[in-house]
């Protein structure tokens, strides 16, 4: 694949770093990502992954914009509301670069049809808001061997995590959380608040360590991180990460009996 004279000049500041190159550009233009849940990670997130040329998309949501939702939710507008986010965000990656291929699904996801809505893709990127769902997603991208990015952020903090519990000895979204919420009983933004640039913080981030993993073994951005979990504080500004190891006994990544 190569990459036409205007996709050049409008990659061009990623194009000179060396850590991206033009290798690491083609292969983003060659690349799929499925964001799941397009609401205060998703939304910012997909606009970063779209910004750095990603040439395919899969948005998956089956929620509609609320006036409430634009305190964070940065691809929606007033004009929105009361339209299906899955639409209403593609609407807004047509306008912000036509040459993108995008698939949208308005389907609540399940453990039934999780692997159909993320087939294909090379990073997953989960940004919903119960841990049901999460799991969900975590135990089709185990299944389906593909590198998953979990992102959740809450108040004033929030975490990013990278896990590719398909490969040998690296844990999945599962090992951390283990299986005692598979029931949707998350605490919500609407019932503890959160701050709109926290959301924007982590869901950046989230969308850099997406391009990290997508680059590795192409560019110089070093290793993908996988099994690392990185909590981000928003009042006392910092970050730190932990180690999540693959738990043997995990009912999607573990060794089995």
């Amino acid at each position: 694949m190569s990459l036409s004279p205007a996709r050049l000049e409008r990659f061009a500041r990623h194009i000179v770093l060396p850590e991206v190159g033009g290798a690491g550009q083609v292969r983003l233009a060659d690349s799929k990502v499925a964001v799941i849940g397009l609401g205060g990670i998703g939304s910012p997130a997909l606009q970063y992954l779209a910004a750095s040329g990603i040439g395919r998309l899969a948005l998956v949501d089956d929620d509609v914009v609320d006036v409430s939702n634009l305190q964070r939710q940065t691809i929606f507008t007033t004009r929105d509301v009361g339209y299906g986010k899955a639409v209403s965000a593609r609407r807004w990656l047509a306008n912000f670069d036509d040459a993108l291929q995008v698939d949208v699904s308005d389907a609540r996801i399940t453990p039934d049809n999780a692997a159909r809505l993320i087939e294909g893709a090379d990073v997953v990127l989960d940004g919903t808001d119960n841990f049901a769902t999460r799991l969900a997603v975590s135990d089709a991208c185990v299944a389906s061997g593909i590198p998953l990015l979990s992102a959740a952020v809450g108040r004033f903090q929030g975490q990013v995590g990278a896990w590719a519990g398909h490969l040998p000895g690296e844990a999945c979204y599962r090992c951390f959380v283990g299986d005692a919420f598979d029931a949707e009983d998350c605490d919500t933004c609407a019932d503890d608040g959160m701050l709109g640039a926290m959301a924007g913080w982590v869901a950046t981030f989230a969308a850099m360590q997406a391009i990290k993993v997508l680059l590795a073994g192409v560019s110089a951005m070093g290793e993908p991180g996988f099994g690392k979990l990185h909590i981000l504080d928003g009042l006392d500004p910092g970050m730190r990460t932990i180690r999540i190891a693959k738990d043997p006994g995990c009912k999607a990544c573990g060794s089995p009996a």
